[in-house]
């Protein structure tokens, strides 16, 4: 198939990154922990291998991560082995919506020492929002509007790609926002692009 077919040819398949410690609390208490960029949890780790498993025998020809360490470690644990030997790319454009401590980024620097298998080098050192005062729970809350207009620039991305079997390693709420489906931990989704959801809520 030529690398000019129309997006619509192209299969992406959006995938959820495995449980987080952050989301193991909340889960339990309701609460946010205050877990700054949160790690895959135990049961994270084995819904990742579970995952790397199903995923196999699918040709990707490229896998977009989000810089958040939850996400790079699911990619980590899913890709880097598979048979397809996928390119990897870094990007921001579908980092999770910022509200919860788990959203607050680590600098490119950081990541780039505890994931030196992942280019980085292309980001900026805060890659995450930061811009005016912090809220009461002492970190920032993206705009609505930015998150808006992230989501609508990473589906033009995305549609714009050459390759024609993508693989999206990324977060709840912007897949929600995406897709109009809320995915589980390390579930994945086949993303048709032509139809624009319209998600019924914010969160």
């Amino acid at each position: 198939m030529s690398r000019s077919s129309p997006a619509s040819a192209t299969r992406i398949v959006c995938i959820r990154h495995g449980e987080s410690t952050f989301n193991a609390h909340h889960e339990a208490t309701g609460r946010d922990p205050g877990h700054i960029d949160a790690r895959l949890s135990e049961r994270g780790h084995a819904q990742v291998a579970a995952a790397r498993e199903a995923l196999r025998a699918v040709p990707f020809e490229l896998v977009v991560t989000s810089p958040l360490t939850r996400a790079l470690q699911t990619t980590a644990g899913i890709f880097s082995d598979h048979p397809a030997r996928p390119d990897v790319l870094v990007e921001v454009l579908h980092r999770e919506c910022q509200e919860s401590s788990c959203d607050i980024g680590r600098a490119a620097s950081v990541l780039a020492q505890e994931f030196p298998a992942f280019r980085v080098d292309h980001l900026p050192e805060t890659w995450w929002y930061a811009e005016g005062a912090a809220g009461p729970e002492g970190w920032h809350i993206e705009p609505r509007t930015l998150f808006d207009q992230r989501v609508t620039g990473f589906r033009d991305w995305l549609r714009a790609r050459p390759e024609r079997t993508i693989a999206v390693v990324g977060h709840c709420t912007f897949f929600y926002h995406l897709t109009g489906r809320w995915l589980a931990n390390c579930e994945a989704l086949d993303v048709d692009l032509v139809d624009e959801p319209r998600p019924r809520a914010y969160g």
